[in-house]
C-alpha cells in the first residue's frame, strides 16, 4: 500500500525557513547521503531508513543547532522577527528538523524527478491505490482546492522488506493559499508540514511530529492503513476524555448462565446471613430480659442513619449494618460484637499506639552513625491512653462508655435497627425457599477440565499446589477454563492471566499520556497543582513533592542520590483525589476491558462480583481501579527498594501490568552500590542487627543463592531464591504471595526476626502490634531462606510481566518489588469463594489499635452480604418469572 505523505504549503509561514548556513549545512548532507541513488526513482526515507542513518541525522542537527541564538518553549516554527536576520534568529525543533531534512531531500532531487510519479506508478503498478488516497484527501476538506501529488520518493515499510521499496513517498501540496488547512487529529494544529491521512476513515490524520511522540510503536505505514482513532487506541486529548468508546464486557452472560450465577451467590451467602440473623436474635432475646417481656413483644426504634452516610461502632471501628446499641445522650454507638464481648468480660482495649520512627539523618541511612542525640528524641512505641475498666450490668445492659474512651458514662445504649424492621429474616426464609426448590439444579462440577496451563512458582515437600494456573487471555473465555479457575480460586490460589493486554485496544499506557490526559480534564487551578506529584521516597519511607516531569523522567532513565545510591519514588493511587473513571474515563474503560474473568472481576457489572451487588443510594467502598507507578531496578538493594512491603488485603484483587521501563545502572553506579552494601553490613552488625551465625559469612544479601530444587524446566535456580543477573529478561516485579495456612508460622518468624528489619529512616522496627497489617516487613532474598529453613514455609513466588493479571485471593500475605519501573493498574472485587476470608479479617482488624493504618472497616462486607442476597434474590425471581 502507497504511503501518501500531505505536504501543505503555509504562505503565512513562508518566510520560516532554516538559517542559510545550516540549509547549506542540510542541502550537503542530503547530497552525500543521496551518493549514487540519485538517479534512483525508488528512493527509501522511512522510519527505517533514519533508524539506520541516526548518526549522521544526529550530527546535522548538531550543526543546525550551532547557529541557533536558544530552543523555542514550544514546538512548531518561531514566528519570524523581521527587524533580525532569519538566518541567525531563527530556532528549529527537534520535529521541525526532521520536516526540513525531508524537504530538502525532496527539493534536492526536484530537477531529476518531475516526471517520477508517471514513472513509478507505472513501475510499481501502484496508482490506483495512490489515486484513491489522493481522492480521500481531497474528501476530508471538499470546499478546497483539490490536492496533487507533485513528488515522491519511495517509503521502507517499518519492517524493513524490500518488498517495501515500492511504496511511495508522495508530497502533497495545495493549490493556491485559499481554503481551510488540514489539522492532525492529535494536536489538532493546521500548520503542520506533513500529515499521514488514513485511508480507512478518509477523514483522519496525523502529523509526523505526533507520530513520533505519541506512537513510537507505529509506522507511517499503519497509520496510513488504519490511524489510530479507527483502532480506538488514540490518545489526543478529546478520545481519552471520551468515555463508551470500548466494550468493556467480553462475553453477554445468557439468560441460563446468570440464573446458574445467581443460585451459586445465594447458596455461597446464606451461610453468612444466617449467622448475622443468630447474632441478631441473640441481642434481642438479651433485650428482652432487660424489658422483662417476651421478645415477640419487643418494639425496637428505628436509627436516624440517612442512606448515604456509613455507621461505625465507635469503639473498633467496625460497620454497622442494622441491630446495633446508641446512646440517647451522646449518640456513642455500640456494634453488637463489642456489646458481647463487655458482657463476657473480655473487651480488647483498643488504645492508641505510638508508630513513629526518628529521623537520624541521611548519612546513618547508608550506614554512618546517626544525628547527635540533641538533634532528636527517641521515641519508644508505647499505648498512650490510660485503661479504663467497662463492664455490662448484671442485666445485660451497657451503659455507655467512660469519658476517657469516648463516651458520657451516664446513659443506658439503647437497641435501635437501621434495615427495615424484619429484613434479616425476610431475606433468610426467602433465600430458604429458593434453596429448598431450586438448590439440586446449580450443583457446579469442580473437576479439572482437560491439560491445564500452569506455571511453577514453589518447591513445597508433600504438597500438590506448587504450580500455579496461568492460562492466557484468548482461552479464558473457554467454559472449562472457567470451571478451573472457580476450582483454584476456591482453594485460595493465586491465578496469573497472560497477555491480557492483547484483548483490548492498544490504548497508550505511557506515564506523560495519562498525565496529559489528567491535566487536560481538570480545571486550571486542579491542573497548575498537577505539575507536582506527593511521591513515596523508598530510602526513608517518607513523602516528597517532586515535579511531575522530573517523576517520570525518573521512571525511564532513574534517578541517584549524590552518593549513586538508585533514589526509588513511587506513586501509591494514583490519581488522587477522585475516581479513576472521572478523571482517566478511556483508561478505565481500557483497564476493564482487560480484565480477565469478568463475572468476577468487572466494577461495573460482574455477575459475581459483590460488591457490585451494592445499590446506588448507599455509599459504596473505593475498590478502585486505582494506579501505582513507581521505579525498579532489578538489583536486590536491601534498603530503599522499590517495594509494596508485606501485608494481606481485606478483600479480592486483580493488578494488571501495563507499562515498564527498563533502569540499568552503569558499571561507577555498581561499584558505589557495593561499597555502600558493605557499609550497611557492617552497620547491622553493630546494632545487633544480624544473627551471630550470619554474621560469620559476611557476604552480601545479594550473592546468597539456593541452587537446590533444580528444575530442567525451570533452570537451576528456583524463583523465591533468584539471585541478580539470573532473573528471567522478561519479568518486571517480583511477587510473593503467601499461602494462608502459612499465616501463623509467618508471624512467628517476623516477631522473632523483628529487630533485624528496618522500617521509616531505615531505623530498626521498634514495635509490633501485627506482624502482616502494620505493612512493616519486606522479606529479602536471604529472609526468605531463612524462614524456608526455619519454618520449612515459602510463598509462591514468581515475575510478572508486562500484559500480565494477577489475581491474589482475600487473606493471602505478599509483597512486590520492581525489577523495573512499573506502572500497574490494579482493582478490588469480593468473590463469594472468600467471603470467609474478608469476614476473618474484619475481625482482625477491629482488634488492632483505634490509630492503626488498617483498622477501619472500609469494606463493610456484613453490609455486602445482605445487599447481595437480596440483590440476587430480586433478580432471580424476575428471570424466573420471565
Amino acid at each position: 500500500m502507497a504511503v501518501m505523505f500531505v505536504k501543505q504549503e503555509l504562505p503565512i509561514r513562508e518566510p520560516q525557513r532554516a538559517p542559510r548556513n545550516s540549509k547549506r549545512k542540510i542541502q550537503q548532507r542530503v547530497k552525500e547521503e543521496n551518493g549514487d541513488d540519485d538517479d534512483d526513482p525508488d528512493y527509501v526515507d522511512s522510519p527505517s531508513r533514519r533508524g539506520k542513518s541516526s548518526v549522521k541525522k544526529t550530527k546535522v542537527t548538531q550543526e543546525v543547532n550551532s547557529s541557533q541564538a536558544r530552543r523555542p518553549s514550544t514546538l512548531g516554527w518561531n514566528p519570524p522577527n523581521k527587524e533580525r536576520d532569519t538566518e541567525d534568529e531563527l530556532v528549529m525543533t527537534e520535529w521541525e528538523e526532521s520536516e526540513a531534512m525531508v524537504l530538502m531531500k525532496i527539493k534536492s532531487r526536484k530537477r531529476k524527478t518531475e516526471n517520477l510519479d508517471a514513472v513509478t506508478m507505472k513501475k510499481t503498478g501502484s496508482s490506483d491505490r495512490e489515486e484513491k488516497i489522493l481522492k480521500s484527501v481531497n474528501s476530508m476538506n471538499p470546499s478546497s482546492p483539490s490536492l496533487t501529488s507533485t513528488s515522491s520518493d519511495s517509503v521502507l515499510g517499518s519492517d524493513g522488506n524490500s518488498s517495501c521499496s515500492s511504496r511511495r513517498r508522495a508530497a502533497m501540496t495545495k493549490k493556491g493559499n485559499g481554503g481551510d488547512r488540514l489539522k492532525c487529529h492529535q494536536c489538532t494544529r493546521s500548520d503542520r508540514i506533513i500529515v499521514v491521512p488514513c485511508t480507512k476513515c478518509k477523514s483522519k490524520l496525523y502529523c509526523i511530529q505526533c507520530i513520533k511522540q505519541w506512537y513510537p510503536n507505529m509506522s507511517e505505514v499503519e497509520i496510513a492503513e488504519l490511524c489510530p482513532f479507527c483502532r480506538r487506541n488514540c490518545n489526543c486529548n478529546l478520545c481519552l476524555h471520551s468515555s463508551g468508546m470500548v466494550k468493556t464486557v467480553k462475553t453477554d452472560i445468557s439468560d441460563g448462565e446468570k440464573v446458574q450465577h445467581l443460585l451459586y451467590l445465594i447458596k455461597t451467602l446464606f451461610p453468612y446471613l444466617k449467622q448475622i440473623y443468630e447474632e441478631q436474635t441473640q441481642e434481642i432475646e438479651v433485650e428482652a430480659n432487660i424489658q422483662g417481656i417476651p421478645s415477640s413483644g419487643i418494639t425496637i426504634p428505628v436509627s436516624s442513619c440517612p442512606s448515604d452516610e456509613r455507621v461505625y461502632c465507635n469503639h473498633c471501628a467496625t460497620s454497622i449494618v442494622d441491630l446495633h446499641r446508641s446512646c440517647p445522650k451522646c449518640c456513642y454507638e455500640l456494634c453488637l460484637s463489642c456489646c458481647r464481648e463487655i458482657r463476657k468480660g473480655n473487651l480488647l482495649r483498643r488504645t492508641a499506639v505510638d508508630f513513629q520512627y526518628v529521623d537520624r539523618g541521611f548519612d546513618y541511612m547508608h550506614g554512618k552513625d546517626p544525628l547527635p542525640e540533641s538533634y532528636y528524641m527517641e521515641m519508644v512505641g508505647h499505648d498512650v491512653e490510660p485503661l479504663t475498666e467497662w463492664n455490662a450490668n448484671r442485666d445485660g445492659s451497657i451503659t455507655c462508655a467512660p469519658k476517657e474512651m469516648g463516651g458520657c458514662g451516664g446513659s443506658l445504649l439503647q437497641l435501635k435497627h437501621i434495615l427495615p424492621e424484619d429484613r434479616i429474616l425476610d431475606l433468610k426464609e426467602r433465600a430458604e425457599q429458593v434453596m429448598m426448590k431450586f438448590g439440586t439444579e446449580q450443583a457446579r462440577n469442580c473437576s479439572t477440565y482437560g491439560s491445564e496451563m500452569v506455571k511453577r512458582a514453589s518447591s513445597r515437600e508433600g504438597t500438590d499446589d506448587n504450580y500455579l494456573y496461568c492460562p492466557a487471555s484468548h482461552d479464558i473465555l473457554k467454559e472449562e477454563e472457567f470451571l478451573n479457575f472457580q476450582r483454584h480460586w476456591a482453594k485460595g490460589e493465586p491465578v496469573i492471566v497472560c497477555n491480557v493486554l492483547e484483548q483490548t485496544t492498544g490504548l497508550s499506557w505511557e506515564p506523560m499520556v495519562m498525565w496529559r490526559a489528567l491535566c487536560e480534564n481538570m480545571d486550571s487551578k486542579m491542573s497548575s497543582k498537577m505539575s507536582e506529584v506527593k511521591a513515596e521516597e523508598c530510602l526513608s519511607g517518607c513523602q516528597v513533592d517532586i515535579s511531575t516531569r522530573q517523576f517520570f523522567k525518573g521512571y525511564t532513565e532513574g534517578r541517584s542520590y549524590d552518593n549513586l545510591w538508585p533514589e526509588m519514588l513511587k506513586l501509591k493511587d494514583w490519581p488522587p483525589s477522585d475516581k479513576f473513571e472521572n478523571l482517566l474515563p478511556r483508561h478505565c474503560d481500557e483497564f476493564i476491558s482487560a480484565l480477565p474473568f469478568q463475572e468476577y472481576t468487572d466494577p461495573r457489572a460482574g455477575f459475581l462480583n459483590l460488591a457490585v451487588k451494592l445499590p446506588n443510594t448507599i455509599l459504596k467502598p473505593d475498590l478502585g481501579p486505582k494506579t501505582y507507578i513507581a521505579y525498579g531496578i532489578a538489583e536486590e538493594l536491601g534498603r530503599g527498594d522499590s517495594v509494596t512491603k508485606l501485608h494481606c488485603d481485606m478483600s479480592d484483587a486483580v493488578n494488571i501490568l501495563t507499562h515498564t521501563a527498563e533502569v540499568v545502572l552503569d558499571e561507577n553506579q555498581r561499584l558505589a552500590v557495593e561499597r555502600l552494601k558493605k557499609k550497611h553490613r557492617a552497620q547491622d552488625k553493630r546494632e545487633n542487627l544480624v544473627p551471630p551465625c550470619q554474621q560469620e559469612e559476611d557476604l552480601p544479601i545479594s550473592r546468597i543463592t539456593v541452587t537446590e530444587n533444580e528444575d530442567e524446566e525451570e533452570g537451576p535456580y528456583f524463583p523465591g531464591f533468584l539471585p541478580p543477573g539470573k532473573m528471567e529478561k522478561t519479568g518486571s516485579a517480583l511477587w510473593d504471595i503467601f499461602r494462608r495456612e502459612d499465616v501463623p508460622k509467618l508471624q512467628d518468624y517476623l516477631r522473632k526476626h523483628s529487630k533485624e528489619f528496618r522500617h521509616v529512616f531505615c531505623s530498626p522496627v521498634n514495635r509490633v502490634v501485627h506482624p502482616i497489617h502494620d505493612q512493616s516487613f519486606y522479606l529479602t532474598l536471604e529472609h526468605k531462606k531463612k524462614l524456608k529453613e526455619e519454618y520449612g514455609i515459602e510463598p509462591w513466588t514468581f515475575e510478572q510481566r508486562i500484559g500480565e493479571a494477577v489475581f491474589i485471593p482475600a487473606g493471602c500475605p505478599h509483597q512486590v518489588r520492581n525489577l523495573k519501573s512499573c506502572t500497574k493498574v490494579a482493582v478490588d472485587f469480593v468473590s463469594p469463594e472468600n467471603i470467609h476470608e474478608c469476614i476473618r479479617l474484619t475481625e482482625e482488624f477491629r482488634q488492632l489499635p483505634k490509630n492503626h493504618r488498617v483498622r477501619e472497616d472500609k469494606l463493610e462486607i456484613k453490609k455486602m452480604i445482605v445487599y447481595a442476597v437480596a440483590q440476587s434474590l430480586k433478580d432471580f425471581y424476575l428471570l424466573a418469572s420471565g
